[in-house]
């Protein structure tokens, strides 16, 4: 990386990507959805590489499938690269995502399964990890809110705030068909009571005539 930074430039797609992700790989906890939720922020709102609807896209792909982490980072950085250097740069930069992503994680297994019983007996180490775990909630719900928000709505204000900016949805752009389908589903689950597998299956139809009459 350090190679590909001098040849190519700090500010280079490839050399972007390969330091995002392996970062991401070693500094984010909690599993797929919640490091999901930092790589849409940086994807779509930092760096720029694809937009929001885009990354939905990636989203909603990821959950037809297991694995959703890998299938995202896959995703984003093939939309980048793609639009740098067409099929070939998506290519280059998928695997290179790829790379830089698993990586990192099997060395912190190498390293670190030594030393894992030995770990679980440190009660400061434990109650760290506890509070992580918490703070993985409110990551997750973010990621939620994040999809629930570019999903219903195609307009979206940015409103600074200190340290951070918070988007705001236009209402007047709101997506009826679909919020009629997330209260319809809402009420499945929390009302009627139905199971998951059977809520997929009608959500899954109800929205495949929707998408037909609108379209």
């Amino acid at each position: 990386m350090a190679v590909a930074a001098v040849v190519l430039g700090p500010q280079h797609l490839f050399v972007q990507s390969g330091l995002f992700f392996a970062g991401m790989a070693v500094v984010t906890f909690g599993g797929a959805y919640a490091v999901l939720a930092y790589v849409a922020q940086r994807a779509v709102v930092d760096f720029g590489w694809l937009t929001s609807t885009q990354m939905l896209d990636g989203l909603a792909l990821a959950e037809t499938t297991p694995g959703p982490l890998i299938l995202v980072v896959q995703f984003v950085a093939f939309v980048a690269g793609y639009q740098v250097d067409g099929i070939a740069g998506g290519v280059l930069a998928a695997f290179i995502a790829l790379w830089a992503t698993f990586v990192p994680c099997f060395l912190w297994i190498f390293l670190g399964a030594p030393y894992v019983e030995s770990l679980r007996h440190q009660t400061s180490l434990a109650a760290a990890l506890a509070a992580i775990t918490a703070a993985v909630v409110g990551v997750i719900l973010n990621l939620a809110l994040w999809f629930a928000l570019h999903a219903l709505f195609t307009q979206m204000s940015p409103e600074p705030l200190p340290a951070t900016q918070l988007h705001v949805p236009h209402l007047s752009s709101l997506n009826v068909p679909l919020a009629a389908l997330t209260l319809l589903s809402m009420v499945l689950t929390f009302t009627a009571r139905w199971s998951t597998s059977r809520t997929l299956l009608v959500m899954s139809a109800a929205g495949v005539v929707v998408n037909m009459l609108v379209s």
